[in-house]
């Protein structure tokens, strides 16, 4: 009889044992969520690849430096910035990484956009993959894109830096705005943002793109509005900036065809060129993360002050 009550006590102190050990790891377990939902990591991650330039520049501004990322060069051209450190392997392009490479280098995380998605079965045998989409024609790229930071931060336990970083963009963004209404004491411009896809046809950023969300920041109306796109930006013949009219033209950087579009006709008679509005934007990524708004905004803010000043 008492040998039948010990076995009892013993099952069940083994039993309540098991629970707790079972409910430790449950807690021990990482919660996250990405754009696919929620979703469970063994523990906070610390060597994350990022295989998209916006994921890239997220990671780096939370203090992370990843240990793969795609195109580094490419990166270093046209997003600039936050740089990124010697440490970080180049795996490739965004949409053929090096799978052999990336394997090697053993990450704990995988993070990816949609120009990987097609790749996520094959990326998902070397770690756990996380899916963040920030640009869609369905919702507000400027939104996701802050949305994204902070569900990354999350992520890699940086909750509160995500939080500083987006408190500080918002007091620069005001800072810049009244330091822009007092270079036009008149009325701020109405202004148009693009890019130059060759001499002949350009990009126009419209609804849902990171520069006219920056530019709304500042106070400025777009002078040629365009619809909302997946990107943020419409393509345009060269011709069509006739209608910036007194407006201001703003384009980005990197162009290396300057001179070739200086010395055509139609440039030289475009309204804005005429009246000397209008400058080139030094190179902020347009499709990138939280911080690009920030990046764009000083950028286009640096431009408009520089014009402000002209005679």
């Amino acid at each position: 009889m008492l040998k039948t009550i010990s076995f009892k006590i013993r099952h069940a102190l083994a039993t309540i044992a098991f629970s707790i050990v079972t409910l430790s790891n449950a807690w021990a377990q990482h919660l996250v969520v990405d754009s696919e939902g929620e979703k469970t990591l063994s523990s906070v991650p610390k060597r994350v690849a990022a295989l998209n330039w916006d994921l890239t520049e997220q990671v780096l501004e939370l203090g992370v430096i990843p240990i793969a990322v795609p195109d580094i060069k490419g990166y270093q051209e046209w997003v600039v910035q936050p740089a990124i450190p010697d440490s970080v392997v180049d795996i490739g392009t965004r949409v053929e990484p090096n799978f052999a490479l990336l394997r090697e280098l053993k990450p704990d995380v995988i993070l990816i956009a949609s120009p990987q998605k097609d790749l996520e079965d094959k990326l998902v045998k070397i770690a756990p993959v996380l899916y963040y989409q920030t640009y869609s024609e369905d919702h507000d790229n400027a939104k996701a894109a802050i949305d994204n930071f902070q569900r990354i931060a999350q992520a890699l336990g940086k909750k509160e830096t995500a939080e500083q970083k987006l408190n500080v963009m918002q007091q620069r963004l005001k800072a810049l705005n009244k330091q822009l209404a007092n270079a036009y004491p008149e009325g701020k411009p109405d202004v148009t943002s693009f890019r130059f896809a060759s001499t002949t046809s350009v990009y126009i950023y419209g609804d849902n793109s990171i520069p006219q969300y920056a530019l709304q920041q500042l106070g400025f109306v777009n002078a040629m509005p365009q619809p909302s796109t997946q990107w943020g930006v419409t393509q345009k013949r060269i011709t069509d900036l006739k209608q910036v009219g007194k407006g201001v033209a703003l384009y980005f950087e990197p162009f290396d065809q300057q001179a070739r579009l200086n010395r055509l006709a139609i440039w030289k008679n475009m309204p804005f060129v005429k009246q000397g509005h209008v400058t080139s934007v030094k190179a902020s990524w347009s499709y990138g993360g939280a911080m690009s708004i920030l990046y764009n905004a000083e950028a286009l803010a640096s431009a408009l002050l520089e014009l402000s000043e002209q005679p």
